[in-house]
């Protein structure tokens, strides 16, 4: 792959809000791009600390039916359907990737070498901030339409207790996908130079 290859990718990557349960490509090759997404994409140390999981069908409703119970019990009633409205855009979609970080490779990690301590919960959510973004990528050039959402910390135990995840996995943001059914909005940009220094 060249580079302007890659940039096309990357460029192509947007938010997609409007999208359907219609799919792109099969489910074993879902399955596939994600698990090649958490094997090569790097973590401080090594520390492979990401888990995600690949809600798909009747797995994908119930997370968007957990998060708009969830919700609807902290929203006022006069002001809940444009979240009523949000989620069933969501749940509208094909599935949804859920990313974690294992918070017992975290505290190993801290207690094996304390004076990075302070930073290795840092450097765990870039970690998941560059596996959200490659998950992204991939399913974009694929066809699909995605965006991240963060419902986290509401959703997290209903979560965990619904799919039988381990109770050190802390939910970081959850990835709705489909087919786009409506284009993202033009993306405005600050100018370049105001961002990026260089000196020779």
């Amino acid at each position: 792959m060249t580079s302007q290859a890659f940039f096309d990718a990357v460029k192509k990557r947007r938010s997609y809000y409007g999208i359907s349960k219609e799919t792109v490509i099969s489910d074993d090759k879902i399955v596939e791009l994600v698990q090649e997404a958490v094997k090569h994409t790097p973590s401080s140390f090594n520390s492979q600390s990401a888990r995600v999981v690949v809600l798909l069908g009747e797995n994908h409703d119930k997370l968007w039916d957990i998060t708009t119970n969830t919700l609807r019990a902290i929203v006022p009633a006069d002001q809940f359907e444009p979240t009523e409205q949000k989620m069933g855009a969501f749940k509208n979609g094909y599935g949804t990737v859920l990313f974690f970080e294992d918070k017992n490779v975290i505290d190993g990690l801290m207690e094996k070498f304390p004076s990075y301590a302070q930073n290795f919960p840092i450097w765990s959510q870039q970690s998941s901030g560059m596996h959200q973004f490659v998950v992204w990528t991939a399913l974009e050039n694929e066809g699909f339409g995605a965006s991240l959402q963060h419902y986290n910390p509401l959703i997290d135990e209903e979560v965990k207790s619904t799919w039988s995840l381990p109770d050190s996995w802390q939910l970081v943001a959850q990835m709705p996908f489909g087919k786009p059914t409506a284009q993202p909005g033009e993306k405005q940009f600050q100018p370049i130079d105001e961002r990026v220094k260089v000196f020779k």
